[in-house]
């Protein structure tokens, strides 16, 4: 515990950004949701009214993450850049043999980049270790007894784990992911970067060494009157880790609603949805338009536990193309 508050004064902020609108209780959907409280191994969540749904006690957080891992709409959010940039900066670069990546636990004892918790990890930053063809070893310490995170943090690991693998399939590469619990030897671990890593490395931390915890900042607030700000980070990463790039009728696992002829033409599934990657629109003849940006869609299903006449299904496997291009969920005419 002491060397954890020892590194609290590196860390700064420790709570993850909210964005309230993207939280499903701010958007009233049907049962609401408290899985960020649920996480929480430290009853740091506090969830409260209507216009003050979540809060984050900054005496309790300890950054572990779990809330930002369980959230289904990026309501709470880590910067994902840190993390990204020391994967990608482990890599062999020209002429250098290549070498696995590692992250591990700043509890665990091992030496190498760390990050405050395993629970900081995400699909889209494993992925991503796939996109670059990158092995990547997930490290953590004795979970049980630790006071940072919550013991069953490694079971969350595979989950995610899981999640990556079967967004990856589409591109043919699969992500080399080993999730273990740290060894003696690993305490040398040293933190090994390619040439441009390392800068890229130097400029993010400026006076900080190049070991220990990754490098991170706070989050900006989102403007929401920029469309493209409303996509979680998370779900951005997901679609440009996608590579090797899938043809366009590959199958790509991005759970998302399909709309069937029930739909009574009301509000809600807009009205609910975190991103806004619902669009409801009528023509001049009065015909209902519901498009779908499914890049944008974060596969919480609120609209699909809200649809008052359960007109709208889960869908998982979608065409690689349908991320490109707004879909036509349904359009009805009116009488």
């Amino acid at each position: 515990m002491n060397r954890w508050l020892d590194r609290l004064s590196e860390l700064g902020t420790l709570e993850p950004r909210y964005t309230a609108q993207r939280c499903l209780r701010e958007r009233q959907t049907v049962d609401g949701c408290d899985l960020c409280a649920q996480a929480c191994p430290h009853e740091a969540v506090i969830l409260g009214p209507l216009g003050n749904s979540v809060q984050i006690d900054p005496d309790r957080c300890t950054g572990c993450g779990l809330c930002v891992q369980a959230c289904p709409s990026g309501a709470l959010e880590y910067d994902l850049t840190g993390p990204l940039t020391s994967v990608q900066g482990q890599r062999g670069g020209p002429g250098q043999p290549e070498t696995e990546a590692s992250l591990t636990c700043s509890q665990s004892g091992a030496g190498g980049p760390s990050l405050t918790c395993l629970g900081r990890v995400t699909p889209a930053l494993l992925s991503a270790a796939g996109a670059w063809d990158v092995p990547l070893t997930l490290i953590h310490g004795d979970c049980a007894a630790c006071p940072v995170g919550a013991p069953d943090v490694p079971q969350r690991l595979h989950r995610v784990l899981s999640d990556a693998e079967r967004l990856r399939e589409a591109t043919g590469r699969p992500a080399q992911v080993e999730v273990r619990a740290a060894r003696p030897e690993d305490q040398a671990r040293a933190q090994r970067f390619s040439r441009r890593g390392a800068l890229g490395q130097l400029v993010s931390s400026g006076r900080r060494e190049l070991v220990g915890l990754i490098p991170e900042s706070p989050l900006p607030f989102v403007d929401w009157s920029e469309p493209a700000e409303r996509t979680p980070q998370e779900w951005r990463w997901r679609k440009a880790s996608l590579s090797p790039s899938p043809a366009p009728i590959a199958p790509v696992y991005w759970p998302a609603p399909l709309v069937d002829e029930k739909c009574m033409d009301c509000p809600v599934c807009s009205n609910v949805c975190p991103t806004e990657a619902i669009t409801r629109t009528h023509d001049a003849a009065g015909t209902l338009h519901l498009t779908l940006d499914l890049s944008a869609c974060t596969g919480c299903m609120a609209c699909v536990d809200s649809c008052p006449p359960q007109a709208m299904h889960r869908q998982d496997i979608w065409r690689a193309a349908a991320l490109d291009a707004p879909l036509l969920l349904f359009e009805k005419v009116r009488p």
